[in-house]
């Protein structure tokens, strides 16, 4: 039995309690949320994908409202630290630090410098931790990856990726809104995207990005070319300035030699291969999303089950380090050279 902690009991946390729940012997026993009101809903609705139907039931659960109290519950052997972005470096710190095994959201840090002390940490304690890069398990996403690798289809001559929506309104006291906490749009949402283009395809060589300001300041828009040293073309688009009706979109294009890969969230089919000679089709792909994916792959490697390697810290930073480049381009308008 592997018994589970989850730090921070807002969307993301819901998200992680349900995938939990749904793995066999996981027992989520301890919740902890600084706000106790937190904890008291059976429901909580909120993130770009609706999940409405989930339902809380924590009558079987410790509740804390300080962290290293729940570290200090004698059976956690592994925690969720689900807590807005700011939080990431130092409470996951301290659960490797406790001996306790971390699943942290993503993005993993504010910086390069947080996610090195996360990384450190966790080598010193021997303990795993893994950043939540869902989109690297999300079905499709994966699906696509394995196509390329194959090269059953040839070489990608062109990728186009997109993740659009207004600005996060699910949050308590709009914490995604303050780039101080969140790193903004482009770090909390388009990284996204900018992970798995580095998922692909190995880390760019340089980035050039062209962005649009919001009222505040921050990014609200983002479009990025990632440069690599032969001639495809790999772009994203990341927004927070979409208006409230206009809903979510994430989707990608991908140009290869012998067919066309589609995906898009609000389309039926969402997903399809289009083969230069023959029909589309829909290739199957595995059951769940990203979330119940990536922590069943957690708890297998908690167990040490035997895993494929998706995601590792370093790569998780160097996500960081990508985004960090891009918004450094859009700012100055010039090619940020990735060192």
């Amino acid at each position: 039995m592997l018994n589970v902690g989850i730090a921070g009991f807002g969307f993301m946390g819901r998200t992680h309690y349900r995938c939990w729940k749904m793995l066999k012997d996981i027992e989520v026993v301890a919740v902890c949320d600084a706000d106790p009101n937190a904890m008291k809903a059976e429901k909580e609705t909120g993130g770009n994908i609706d999940q409405s139907s989930d339902v809380v039931d924590l009558k079987s659960t410790k509740m804390y409202t300080d962290f290293e109290k729940m570290l200090a519950h004698p059976s956690v052997d592994a925690v969720s630290i689900t807590l807005p972005t700011y939080l990431h470096a130092d409470y996951s710190i301290k659960a490797l630090s406790a001996g306790v095994h971390v699943l942290c959201e993503k993005p993993m840090a504010l910086n390069i410098k947080d996610c090195r002390r996360m990384i450190e940490q966790a080598e010193r304690s021997g303990k795993i931790l893994q950043i939540g890069q869902c989109v690297r398990f999300w079905p499709e996403y994966a699906k696509v990856k394995e196509i390329i690798d194959s090269r059953q289809y040839g070489e990608v001559a062109a990728a186009t990726f997109r993740r659009l929506g207004a600005v996060p309104a699910w949050c308590r006291d709009n914490w995604f809104a303050d780039e101080k906490r969140s790193g903004g749009m482009a770090l909390d949402l388009h990284i996204h995207d900018t992970d798995f283009i580095q998922y692909l395809f190995g880390m760019p060589k340089a980035v050039c990005s062209f962005g649009t300001k919001g009222h505040g300041g921050g990014l609200i828009h983002i479009v990025t070319q990632y440069l690599y040293d032969d001639s495809k073309v790999v772009t994203a688009e990341g927004s927070w300035a979409m208006s409230p009706s206009f809903g979510f979109e994430m989707s990608f294009n991908i140009v290869l030699e012998g067919a066309t890969i589609v995906y898009d969230l609000t389309r039926r089919p969402a997903f399809r291969v289009c083969p230069a000679a023959g029909q589309a089709f829909t290739p199957e792909v595995r059951a769940g999303d990203g979330w119940s994916l990536e922590i069943a792959h957690f708890a297998k490697a908690v167990k040490k089950e035997e895993v494929k390697q998706v995601t590792t810290p370093v790569q998780s930073m160097n996500s960081v380090k990508i985004v960090e480049a891009e918004k450094k381009s859009a700012e100055t308008k010039r090619k940020i050279v990735i060192e």
